[in-house]
């Protein structure tokens, strides 16, 4: 297998990665192609995973910064993988969007009877629209008219589509032309057994409230709507008491930290950057409340928050702006509020902050449902089924092993939350710091 990502470097991206594991677990041969993080070689083997990496190009401006960045990153991905075939032949190539141009690599491939599998993670067309309105004036609809011409050539060309919930795959189907059965639903739902809390190393001090945020930081993401919320909190309803980290990186970072120093909200908000899974654990272990600042716009209405599942494995509640996938996948574990509405998302914040029965309440709920509902196991067989059906490679076993026995301390020595401990599970989501 070959899998082709281009927005995140991987294992950065979570989703890529349980992809990667599912199918190594079933006994495919995986390569993947991504751009380079910080630090990151230009080759490495991972748990069994090849890694192929390239230097990104510069942060696109304009359409020529965009054509030139989805240019330039398609002929490196096209060298690299004649690089991985010369390797190790592959059977299918995978490709991730954004963007919607990798159709065409794999036209080419086809020409070695190679399959293609597209994994549909965003909507281009509405992430257009979202950010830049309906299209007026000659470029805006050109611009938008070839957006709906690659979207249609990748969902078209490809012999199988994965979709990240029901509203991509209804879109596969209505303006893809593709059937029912080939189109497959795989949630990028967390593994509960490895995305369980610990107790924080540092935890918060017994009369603070620690909010989270984790994910990117585009113009699309809506963070500065938790700096809005914060200004509301702190200097008009003097919240002193409430702290905010900001988990990630993007396009937006360096402007959403000059906004955070002229609202004077540096004493209360960090910006912690990139960070890995040790820094999330921590972080969402020692956090109270989750933030869902995605704005309601075409593409996050139906977009699933990745970042909403991971707040509920670690036993968070959450407050989100009101979208239809995001109440999917939250349930009762999120407290909704209108779009935009930042008095009502202070609102629900301060309710939460004050009120540690409802948060212990709210976070049992998270916990329970992301493993009864959202777990990634389901969602890797469905996964893996879809390889084993074109291939007709199909070993026995699942494509996520099941734990015997779940650890009592991760990797780095950090004890585990006992969960099965119902007073001791409700005791840590009240107060979130070691016995």
């Amino acid at each position: 297998m070959l899998i082709v990502v281009q927005n995140l470097p991987v294992p950065l991206d979570r989703r890529v990665w349980l992809e990667c594991a599912a199918l190594t677990n079933r006994g495919y041969t995986v390569s993947v192609i991504c751009p380079k993080g910080p630090h990151d070689p230009s080759y490495e083997q991972l748990e069994g995973v090849h890694i192929y990496r390239y230097k990104p190009a510069p942060e696109a401006e304009g359409l020529a910064g965009y054509a030139w960045e989805f240019g330039y990153s398609w002929v490196r991905t096209a060298a690299l993988s004649v690089k991985v075939w010369r390797r190790d032949r592959f059977d299918v190539f995978q490709a991730c969007n954004p963007p919607d141009t990798y159709w065409l690599l794999a036209q080419l491939w086809r020409l070695r009877r190679v399959l293609f599998v597209f994994d549909h993670h965003d909507l281009n067309v509405e992430l257009f629209v979202s950010r830049f309105g309906e299209p007026h004036g000659l470029l805006k609809k050109l611009e938008y008219r070839g957006l709906q011409w690659l979207e249609r050539r990748t969902l078209r060309s490809a012999d199988r589509v994965i979709s990240t919930n029901d509203s991509y795959r209804s879109i596969a189907m209505e303006r893809g032309g593709r059937r029912p059965w080939e189109v497959t639903v795989v949630r990028s739902g967390p593994d509960t057994d490895q995305m369980r809390p610990i107790y924080p190393v540092s935890p918060r001090r017994p009369d603070q409230i620690r909010l989270v945020y984790l994910g990117i930081m585009g113009p699309q993401d809506g963070v500065d709507q938790v700096l809005l919320v914060m200004d509301e909190l702190v200097h008009r309803r003097g919240r002193s008491d409430i702290r905010a980290t900001l988990m990630g990186f993007g396009d937006c970072l360096q402007q959403l930290r000059a906004q955070a120093t002229e609202l004077r909200l540096d004493p209360y908000v960090t910006f912690t950057g990139r960070v890995d899974k040790v820094a999330i654990a921590e972080h969402l272990s020692g956090a109270d409340i989750g933030l869902g600042p995605d704005l309601c716009t075409p593409l996050n209405d139906l977009s699933t928050m990745n970042k909403t599942m991971e707040y509920m494995a670690y036993g968070l509640p959450s407050v989100s702006y009101d979208l239809t996938e995001t109440r999917i996948s939250g349930g009762e574990a999120v407290s909704y509020v209108p779009s935009g509405d930042i008095l009502s998302f202070a609102d629900a914040v301060e309710k939460l902050a004050d009120d540690h029965v409802l948060r212990r309440q709210m976070g049992r709920t998270a916990r329970l449902r992301v493993v009864t509902s959202l777990d990634w196991r389901p969602s890797a067989e469905a996964y893996v089924h879809v390889f084993d059906e074109l291939t007709g490679f199909c070993r026995p076993g699942p494509a996520v092993p099941m734990s015997r026995r779940l650890p009592d301390r991760d990797p780095h020595g950090r004890e585990f939350v006992s969960l099965d401990d119902k007073a001791e599970f409700n005791r840590y989501l009240s107060e979130r710091c070691a016995p």
